[in-house]
């Protein structure tokens, strides 16, 4: 069977790099499969879980990633995943984002309605939700 080389950046760091048996991505309007010799594409992240699914090799199993926006490239046995906001799922500490949500409900109810910051709080509340969905917990 082939492999896919996968490199996961984020804008301060590369998250993952190395090889996967296929990885499954999410799209605005739903997940994308990737195997090897996928057509090349160039594909839009919505907000969800990418699934890597790692070689037996090198343990197995699946990685989660939790995304919210950026795109993707793949080209045969190439994909670079290009995220906006990215986090594996165990390595989400549900206390610390709890906080930090409501850290940013409470900047967004102190400014006015028809303040356009309201919008990048909105945006954290989002990503703050969409961590704790997905955390994993023991």
């Amino acid at each position: 069977m082939g492999k896919i080389t996968c490199q996961f950046v984020r804008p301060d760091r590369l998250l993952y790099e190395g090889q996967v048996e296929s990885l499954v991505l999410v799209t605005p309007t739903g997940e994308l499969g990737v195997w090897p010799l996928h057509a090349p594409e160039i594909v839009a992240l919505g907000d969800g879980v990418v699934r890597l699914n790692l070689l037996e090799e090198n343990g197995g199993g699946t990685a989660k990633v939790i995304v919210s926006g950026g795109y993707a490239e793949i080209a045969n046995d190439l994909v670079i995943v290009l995220a906006d906001h990215a986090r594996r799922s165990d390595d989400i500490e549900p206390d610390v984002v709890s906080a930090t949500r409501e850290q940013a409900v409470a900047d967004r109810d102190a400014l006015d309605p028809n303040d356009h910051r309201r919008a990048y709080y909105e945006n954290k509340i989002r990503w703050c939700d969409l961590l704790l969905e997905h955390a994993v917990t023991d």
